[in-house]
């Protein structure tokens, strides 16, 4: 392990996912953190200096095809790299990091603010909720070809106050197993905060069916197994009630379809005060089951 003296540095970005085979590095694909930690690499000279190239921890993994508009990484980068990033321009540190990393990456993907962060911050685990949205189209009027890598087609005409009336069972501190892609050893206990459909009648969305979806964390194809419940109730294919029935059942139903990921949008990430950023990190850090999925500490009720 390097002596290098660091300092943490938060990453708020936001990305296209078309492109994308997800956020986390994989070899030869593209990926959102392949292509930020290879130009972190370029911008602080790691590998001509001897120094342990740039690892990002981010705040929420997103599948392929999946956008992001909040997006939260941090990266640990060598102090004497932070410092010399402003070079004779007087900027701030994370002023120029933002600049340069703009002039590497595609238009993809936007890195807004690199700041240093609190004192016990960590993107994934000190994060409270992450929220998504999730939007579709219904009315052949609404099937705008310059949205289509952003907004689901679905033939049939949807209800959305039947979808929120399904969902609304469902919130809470509950094991997500129907509604999730299984792996082995990790719990699929979620505490599902919202889950709401409306259609909106002004701004951009207007038309379109659109879910509002907020946890502590998500489990693998969550979100999306959970719209595609929601579609069969708005369609009429399934009762009100069915969603709560299956989440009860604690099996995988294919009538419960995983829905395509470019509807999805990861909206933003919450994090607690300052004070209770390290506590936050040690408590989830604590119950985390495998690499990849943990399990949060729930609430007293």
């Amino acid at each position: 392990m390097s002596d290098t003296p660091t300092v943490r540095v938060r990453l708020d970005l936001a990305y296209e996912g078309t492109r994308f085979a997800g956020w986390a590095r994989q070899p030869v694909l593209r990926t959102v953190q392949g292509a930020l930690e290879e130009a972190l690499a370029i911008i602080l000279r790691t590998e001509p200096l001897g120094l342990p190239e740039p690892r990002l921890t981010v705040a929420g993994r997103t599948d392929a095809g999946v956008h992001a508009r909040g997006q939260v990484a941090h990266v640990d980068v060598p102090l004497e790299r932070w410092r010399g990033l402003p070079g004779r321009s007087g900027r701030e540190p994370g002023d120029a990091l933002v600049t340069r990393l703009a002039g590497l990456l595609d238009a993809d993907v936007v890195v807004h603010r690199a700041t240093p962060a609190p004192v016990g911050f960590d993107a994934r685990f000190s994060a409270l909720h992450r929220s998504y949205t999730y939007r579709i189209a219904d009315d052949p009027t609404l099937r705008d070809p310059l949205r289509r890598a952003h907004v689901l087609w679905n033939r049939r005409q949807l209800d959305p106050a039947a979808m929120a009336a399904a969902m609304a069972p469902l919130r809470g501190v509950r094991d997500f197993a129907a509604y999730c892609k299984p792996r082995p050893g990790a719990t699929t206990i979620r505490e599902l905060q919202e889950m709401t459909w409306e259609r909106p009648t002004a701004g951009p969305d207007a038309g379109l069916v659109v879910a509002h979806v907020r946890a502590d964390a998500f489990c693998h194809n969550m979100v999306r197994a959970l719209v595609g419940a929601s579609i069969a109730v708005g369609e009429g294919r399934q009762h009100v009630g069915w969603p709560a029935e299956l989440l009860a059942s604690r099996r995988r139903d294919a009538r419960a379809k995983v829905v395509p990921p470019h509807g999805l949008v990861l909206e933003a990430i919450s994090y607690p005060s300052d004070a209770e950023l390290a506590e936050r990190a040690d408590q989830v850090r604590a119950k985390r089951m495998d690499e990849d999925v943990w399990e949060i500490p729930l609430r007293e009720r």
